[in-house]
């Protein structure tokens, strides 16, 4: 199957687990829950909204980037039925580990604040929780296991939660999966040398 129909179906599962994972959780529910109705400000602040909506914006064109990594430069998608073909480590990866996650959550509490709806950032919180779980009980082992030393080192440099301060600028921007074949633009990443400065970052 050449790499543009490959590419092609990436793209359309993506789209459809978008509709079905992030459209579930941090829209369907979020209304469900709240009704989007405006309740008054936190603190009396109302300019706190606008806070809210810049991060209900930044979430969802996060997610539309990560997922648009996830189908362009993996040929694959964030769902475990339909992984990539390899590990995607460019755009917002370079800076967190997870964005998609940190993007749910944030759009989710940027609802919040909007709408003043405490019960919406409880809900951000239980949502946070359950990915923090997920991620360690399944994600990272599996992610380990696939990739080995390559997802190491993408582990070593960016943090699971918490942003960098600047873009790491690893060797690679795609790394594939064993048996999958390894892109020919550029050399695989490797483990740092022993002793070798790991760029600040705190695998958690």
């Amino acid at each position: 199957m050449s790499e543009r129909i490959r590419k092609h179906g990436a793209v359309l599962g993506s789209l459809l687990f978008f509709i079905l994972a992030p459209g579930t959780i941090a829209g369907w529910l979020p209304y469900v829950i709240s009704g989007w109705r405006v309740e008054a400000p936190f603190f009396g602040i109302a300019a706190g909204r606008f806070a809210g909506g810049i991060l209900v914006i930044m979430g969802v064109l996060s997610l539309a980037h990560c997922f648009a990594r996830f189908a362009l430069d993996g040929l694959g998608t964030p769902a475990p039925v339909a992984p990539t073909e390899s590990l995607v480590v460019s755009g917002l990866y370079r800076y967190v580990r997870n964005p998609m996650y940190v993007a749910v959550v944030s759009t989710i509490v940027g609802q919040g604040v909007l709408l003043g709806s405490a019960a919406l950032v409880g809900y951000a919180g239980a949502v946070w929780f359950s990915f923090h779980v997920f991620v360690l009980a399944y994600e990272e082992p599996t992610l380990q296991q696939r990739y080995g030393d390559s997802y190491e080192v993408f582990r070593t440099h960016v943090n699971r939660w918490l942003p960098r301060m600047t873009r790491w600028t690893g060797p690679t921007e795609r790394v594939a999966a064993p048996g999958q074949g390894t892109p020919p633009q550029e050399p695989p990443l490797r483990a740092p040398q022993r002793g070798a400065p790991s760029n600040g970052a705190d695998p958690a």
